[in-house]
Protein backbone atom coordinates (compact mmCIF):
# COMPACT_ATOMS: atom_id res chain seq x y z
CA UNK A 1 0.00 0.00 0.00
CA UNK A 2 2.85 2.55 0.91
CA UNK A 3 4.75 1.93 -2.25
CA UNK A 4 1.33 2.63 -4.09
CA UNK A 5 1.12 5.74 -2.54
CA UNK A 6 4.47 6.40 -3.41
CA UNK A 7 4.43 5.51 -6.76
CA UNK A 8 1.15 7.76 -7.48
CA UNK A 9 3.08 10.83 -5.88
CA UNK A 10 6.20 10.31 -8.22
CA UNK A 11 3.43 9.88 -11.17
CA UNK A 12 1.84 13.25 -9.49
CA UNK A 13 4.76 15.27 -9.50
CA UNK A 14 6.43 14.24 -12.16
CA UNK A 15 3.10 15.26 -14.20
CA UNK A 16 3.07 18.91 -12.41
CA UNK A 17 6.06 19.65 -13.53
CA UNK A 18 5.90 18.42 -17.03
CA UNK A 19 3.13 21.10 -17.28
CA UNK A 20 5.87 23.61 -16.13
CA UNK A 21 3.87 25.00 -13.60
CA UNK A 22 6.86 27.79 -13.64
CA UNK A 23 7.37 30.67 -15.70
CA UNK A 24 9.92 33.79 -16.37
CA UNK A 25 9.21 37.73 -17.11
CA UNK A 26 12.28 39.09 -18.52
CA UNK A 27 13.02 43.05 -18.04
CA UNK A 28 11.29 43.76 -21.58
CA UNK A 29 8.29 41.75 -20.84
CA UNK A 30 4.68 41.89 -19.06
CA UNK A 31 2.57 39.10 -18.87
CA UNK A 32 -1.00 37.68 -18.08
CA UNK A 33 -2.35 34.50 -16.77
CA UNK A 34 -5.41 32.88 -18.17
CA UNK A 35 -6.91 30.08 -17.36
CA UNK A 36 -9.56 28.68 -19.80
CA UNK A 37 -8.82 31.92 -21.84
CA UNK A 38 -10.15 34.35 -19.00
CA UNK A 39 -7.43 36.63 -17.07
CA UNK A 40 -6.52 35.54 -13.27
CA UNK A 41 -5.07 38.10 -11.23
CA UNK A 42 -2.73 41.19 -11.92
CA UNK A 43 -0.24 41.63 -14.82
CA UNK A 44 2.94 40.31 -13.97
CA UNK A 45 5.44 43.82 -14.68
CA UNK A 46 8.17 43.07 -12.79
CA UNK A 47 11.29 40.33 -14.29
CA UNK A 48 11.66 37.52 -12.18
CA UNK A 49 9.79 33.38 -11.80
CA UNK A 50 6.41 33.38 -10.90
CA UNK A 51 3.73 29.92 -10.75
CA UNK A 52 1.15 28.88 -12.32
CA UNK A 53 -1.31 25.83 -12.79
CA UNK A 54 -0.21 23.66 -14.83
CA UNK A 55 -2.54 22.37 -17.98
CA UNK A 56 -4.93 24.89 -16.54
CA UNK A 57 -3.38 28.35 -16.81
CA UNK A 58 -1.50 30.07 -19.57
CA UNK A 59 0.91 32.71 -19.94
CA UNK A 60 0.59 35.01 -22.41
CA UNK A 61 4.03 37.96 -22.71
CA UNK A 62 3.06 41.25 -24.01
CA UNK A 63 6.35 43.73 -24.40
CA UNK A 64 6.78 46.89 -22.51
CA UNK A 65 9.34 48.20 -25.26
CA UNK A 66 8.31 51.09 -27.46
CA UNK A 67 6.59 49.32 -30.66
CA UNK A 68 6.36 50.72 -34.19
CA UNK A 69 2.84 51.03 -36.32
CA UNK A 70 3.51 52.21 -39.50
CA UNK A 71 0.43 53.08 -41.82
CA UNK A 72 0.17 53.01 -45.74
CA UNK A 73 0.02 56.03 -48.12
CA UNK A 74 -3.35 57.39 -47.65
CA UNK A 75 -5.01 59.63 -50.82
CA UNK A 76 -6.22 62.07 -48.85
CA UNK A 77 -7.77 65.90 -50.53
CA UNK A 78 -6.58 69.06 -48.78
CA UNK A 79 -9.07 71.75 -48.18
CA UNK A 80 -8.04 73.60 -51.30
CA UNK A 81 -8.60 70.63 -53.34
CA UNK A 82 -5.19 69.65 -53.86
CA UNK A 83 -5.34 65.67 -53.63
CA UNK A 84 -2.11 64.15 -51.88
CA UNK A 85 -0.70 61.17 -50.74
CA UNK A 86 0.10 61.14 -47.22
CA UNK A 87 2.24 58.46 -45.63
CA UNK A 88 2.19 58.43 -41.82
CA UNK A 89 4.20 56.49 -38.91
CA UNK A 90 3.76 56.25 -35.11
CA UNK A 91 5.20 54.88 -32.00
CA UNK A 92 3.38 53.17 -29.29
CA UNK A 93 3.76 51.16 -25.89
CA UNK A 94 1.26 48.74 -23.85
CA UNK A 95 0.52 50.72 -20.95
CA UNK A 96 -2.23 48.37 -19.62
CA UNK A 97 -1.41 44.83 -20.49
CA UNK A 98 -5.03 43.74 -18.77
CA UNK A 99 -7.01 46.24 -20.77
CA UNK A 100 -4.76 45.41 -24.14
CA UNK A 101 -5.65 41.53 -24.00
CA UNK A 102 -9.43 42.38 -23.13
CA UNK A 103 -9.86 44.62 -26.27
CA UNK A 104 -7.39 43.68 -28.95
CA UNK A 105 -6.00 40.64 -27.55
CA UNK A 106 -2.50 41.23 -29.15
CA UNK A 107 -0.24 43.17 -31.37
CA UNK A 108 -1.76 42.32 -34.53
CA UNK A 109 -5.50 43.61 -33.47
CA UNK A 110 -3.51 46.26 -31.67
CA UNK A 111 -2.11 47.38 -35.62
CA UNK A 112 -5.15 47.31 -37.20
CA UNK A 113 -7.14 49.19 -34.28
CA UNK A 114 -4.32 51.65 -34.39
CA UNK A 115 -4.55 52.13 -38.47
CA UNK A 116 -8.36 53.17 -37.79
CA UNK A 117 -7.53 55.50 -34.95
CA UNK A 118 -4.63 57.45 -36.17
CA UNK A 119 -5.59 57.44 -40.42
CA UNK A 120 -9.06 58.81 -39.28
CA UNK A 121 -6.73 61.78 -36.98
CA UNK A 122 -5.11 62.49 -40.04
CA UNK A 123 -7.60 62.67 -42.83
CA UNK A 124 -9.78 64.90 -40.60
CA UNK A 125 -6.86 67.22 -39.66
CA UNK A 126 -5.58 67.10 -43.61
CA UNK A 127 -9.24 67.75 -45.20
CA UNK A 128 -9.82 70.66 -43.14
CA UNK A 129 -6.39 72.56 -43.97
CA UNK A 130 -4.61 73.78 -47.27
CA UNK A 131 -1.92 72.23 -48.43
CA UNK A 132 0.00 74.99 -47.27
CA UNK A 133 -0.32 74.10 -43.53
CA UNK A 134 1.05 70.49 -44.40
CA UNK A 135 4.43 71.16 -46.12
CA UNK A 136 5.08 74.63 -44.77
CA UNK A 137 5.98 74.63 -40.77
CA UNK A 138 6.25 78.36 -40.10
CA UNK A 139 6.61 81.70 -41.81
CA UNK A 140 10.15 82.65 -41.77
CA UNK A 141 10.64 83.11 -45.49
CA UNK A 142 7.97 85.33 -45.64
CA UNK A 143 8.81 87.01 -42.27
CA UNK A 144 12.82 87.30 -42.97
CA UNK A 145 11.81 88.51 -46.83
CA UNK A 146 13.72 86.23 -48.69
CA UNK A 147 11.15 85.05 -50.84
CA UNK A 148 9.23 87.08 -53.54
CA UNK A 149 6.65 86.51 -56.03
CA UNK A 150 8.19 85.21 -59.15
CA UNK A 151 7.94 83.24 -62.03
CA UNK A 152 9.65 80.22 -59.69
CA UNK A 153 6.82 80.43 -56.90
CA UNK A 154 3.19 79.74 -56.88
CA UNK A 155 1.07 82.57 -55.49
CA UNK A 156 -0.13 80.24 -53.13
CA UNK A 157 3.21 79.02 -51.56
CA UNK A 158 3.42 82.70 -50.64
CA UNK A 159 0.15 82.31 -48.73
CA UNK A 160 0.89 82.57 -44.45
CA UNK A 161 0.81 79.94 -41.91
CA UNK A 162 -1.26 79.76 -39.61
CA UNK A 163 -0.84 76.41 -38.09
CA UNK A 164 1.93 74.57 -40.28
CA UNK A 165 2.82 70.56 -40.28
CA UNK A 166 4.12 70.30 -36.36
CA UNK A 167 1.39 71.95 -34.57
CA UNK A 168 -0.85 69.60 -36.87
CA UNK A 169 0.99 66.40 -36.13
CA UNK A 170 0.53 67.64 -32.89
CA UNK A 171 -2.98 67.58 -32.97
CA UNK A 172 -3.28 64.35 -34.95
CA UNK A 173 -0.90 62.85 -31.83
CA UNK A 174 -3.57 64.75 -29.35
CA UNK A 175 -6.74 63.34 -30.97
CA UNK A 176 -5.27 59.69 -31.09
CA UNK A 177 -4.06 59.71 -27.49
CA UNK A 178 -7.92 60.67 -26.47
CA UNK A 179 -8.90 57.63 -27.90
CA UNK A 180 -6.14 55.16 -27.32
CA UNK A 181 -6.18 54.45 -23.74
CA UNK A 182 -9.54 52.84 -23.36
CA UNK A 183 -7.59 49.64 -25.40
CA UNK A 184 -4.43 49.47 -22.98
CA UNK A 185 -2.39 51.47 -25.18
CA UNK A 186 -0.04 54.33 -24.90
CA UNK A 187 0.56 56.30 -27.94
CA UNK A 188 3.85 57.84 -28.25
CA UNK A 189 4.24 60.00 -31.21
CA UNK A 190 3.07 60.70 -34.57
CA UNK A 191 4.87 61.62 -37.29
CA UNK A 192 4.30 62.13 -41.15
CA UNK A 193 6.64 61.11 -42.92
CA UNK A 194 6.21 61.78 -46.68
CA UNK A 195 3.24 64.19 -48.23
CA UNK A 196 3.12 63.77 -51.95
CA UNK A 197 0.74 64.61 -54.96
CA UNK A 198 -1.02 61.97 -56.68
CA UNK A 199 0.49 60.61 -59.61
CA UNK A 200 -1.74 62.56 -61.68
CA UNK A 201 -1.84 66.01 -60.09
CA UNK A 202 2.23 65.75 -59.72
CA UNK A 203 2.29 64.88 -63.56
CA UNK A 204 0.60 68.29 -63.89
CA UNK A 205 2.87 70.11 -61.35
CA UNK A 206 6.00 69.01 -63.32
CA UNK A 207 4.66 70.14 -66.33
CA UNK A 208 4.15 73.43 -65.09
CA UNK A 209 7.16 73.82 -62.93
CA UNK A 210 9.14 73.08 -66.26
CA UNK A 211 7.23 75.38 -68.19
CA UNK A 212 7.49 78.14 -65.52
CA UNK A 213 11.43 77.74 -65.40
CA UNK A 214 11.53 77.80 -69.41
CA UNK A 215 9.59 81.16 -69.37
CA UNK A 216 11.94 82.59 -66.99
CA UNK A 217 14.88 80.96 -68.62
CA UNK A 218 13.71 82.82 -72.22
CA UNK A 219 13.11 86.19 -69.59
CA UNK A 220 16.50 85.80 -68.83
CA UNK A 221 17.80 85.52 -71.99
CA UNK A 222 15.60 88.08 -73.51
CA UNK A 223 16.80 90.68 -70.96
CA UNK A 224 20.67 89.04 -71.72
CA UNK A 225 20.08 90.23 -75.12
CA UNK A 226 18.75 93.66 -74.17
CA UNK A 227 21.48 94.03 -72.04
CA UNK A 228 23.86 92.89 -74.25
CA UNK A 229 22.26 95.64 -77.41
CA UNK A 230 22.70 98.13 -74.34
CA UNK A 231 26.69 97.70 -73.84
CA UNK A 232 27.18 97.43 -77.58
CA UNK A 233 25.53 100.57 -78.27
CA UNK A 234 27.60 102.64 -75.38
CA UNK A 235 30.30 100.76 -76.61
CA UNK A 236 29.80 101.88 -80.25
CA UNK A 237 29.06 105.53 -78.69
CA UNK A 238 32.39 105.75 -76.54
CA UNK A 239 34.33 104.53 -79.72
CA UNK A 240 33.06 107.81 -81.60
CA UNK A 241 33.13 109.99 -79.07
CA UNK A 242 37.26 108.59 -78.53
CA UNK A 243 37.64 108.71 -82.75
CA UNK A 244 36.02 112.22 -82.53
CA UNK A 245 38.22 113.57 -80.05
CA UNK A 246 41.61 112.04 -81.50
CA UNK A 247 40.37 113.72 -84.56
CA UNK A 248 39.68 116.49 -83.38
CA UNK A 249 42.98 116.54 -81.53
CA UNK A 250 44.86 115.09 -84.92
CA UNK A 251 43.56 118.11 -86.62
CA UNK A 252 44.55 120.96 -84.22
CA UNK A 253 48.07 119.39 -84.18
CA UNK A 254 48.43 118.97 -87.88
CA UNK A 255 46.83 123.10 -88.42
CA UNK A 256 49.16 124.24 -85.82
CA UNK A 257 52.28 122.66 -87.89
CA UNK A 258 51.01 123.97 -91.13
CA UNK A 259 50.74 127.27 -89.54
CA UNK A 260 54.04 127.08 -88.04
CA UNK A 261 55.39 125.72 -91.65
CA UNK A 262 53.93 128.56 -93.06
CA UNK A 263 55.47 130.91 -90.58
CA UNK A 264 58.78 129.65 -91.29
CA UNK A 265 58.64 129.15 -94.95
CA UNK A 266 57.01 133.54 -94.78
CA UNK A 267 59.87 133.95 -92.68
CA UNK A 268 62.59 132.45 -94.62
CA UNK A 269 60.91 134.02 -98.06
CA UNK A 270 61.20 137.26 -96.67
CA UNK A 271 64.37 136.83 -95.72
CA UNK A 272 66.17 135.90 -99.27
CA UNK A 273 62.96 135.69 -101.67
CA UNK A 274 65.09 134.94 -104.95
CA UNK A 275 67.25 132.02 -103.02
CA UNK A 276 63.68 131.15 -101.97
CA UNK A 277 62.63 130.80 -105.33
CA UNK A 278 65.53 128.72 -106.41
CA UNK A 279 65.20 126.22 -103.57
CA UNK A 280 61.82 125.98 -104.28
CA UNK A 281 62.41 125.53 -108.44
CA UNK A 282 65.16 122.93 -107.19
CA UNK A 283 62.65 120.93 -105.45
CA UNK A 284 60.31 120.90 -108.78
CA UNK A 285 62.82 120.05 -111.15
CA UNK A 286 63.62 117.09 -108.74
CA UNK A 287 59.90 115.58 -108.10
CA UNK A 288 59.01 116.12 -111.91
CA UNK A 289 62.47 115.22 -113.40
CA UNK A 290 64.28 112.12 -114.07
CA UNK A 291 65.97 109.74 -116.41
CA UNK A 292 62.84 108.95 -118.15
CA UNK A 293 60.91 111.90 -118.52
CA UNK A 294 61.05 113.93 -121.58
CA UNK A 295 59.39 117.59 -121.02
CA UNK A 296 58.41 119.80 -124.44
CA UNK A 297 58.60 123.74 -122.91
CA UNK A 298 59.12 126.61 -124.92
CA UNK A 299 62.37 128.35 -124.50
CA UNK A 300 60.67 131.69 -122.62
CA UNK A 301 59.38 128.86 -120.02
CA UNK A 302 59.57 129.85 -116.26
CA UNK A 303 60.19 126.64 -115.87
CA UNK A 304 63.29 126.72 -117.63
CA UNK A 305 64.93 129.98 -115.79
CA UNK A 306 67.57 128.57 -113.64
CA UNK A 307 68.65 126.32 -116.45
CA UNK A 308 68.90 128.96 -119.03
CA UNK A 309 70.87 131.57 -116.16
CA UNK A 310 73.00 128.27 -115.69
CA UNK A 311 74.18 127.92 -119.06
CA UNK A 312 75.00 132.04 -119.84
CA UNK A 313 76.74 131.63 -116.42
CA UNK A 314 80.76 131.60 -117.28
Amino acid sequence: MGNKLFLTLIILLFLFFLGNPFFVVSEYEQAIVTQFGKPVGEPFKKAGLYFKLPFIQKVNYFEKRILEWDGYPTQIPTKDKKYIWVDTTARWRISQALKFFQSVYNERGAQARLDDIIDAAVRDLVTSHNLIEIVRNSNRLLDEAKIEKTDFVEASALEKVSWGREKLREEILKRAQEITPKYGIELVDVRIKRVNYVEEVRRKVYDRMISERKRAAERYRSEGRGKKAEIEGQTEKELKKILSSAYKTAQKIKGEADKKATQIYATAYSKDPEFFAFLKSLSAYSESIDEDTTLILTTDSEYLKYLKSSKSSP
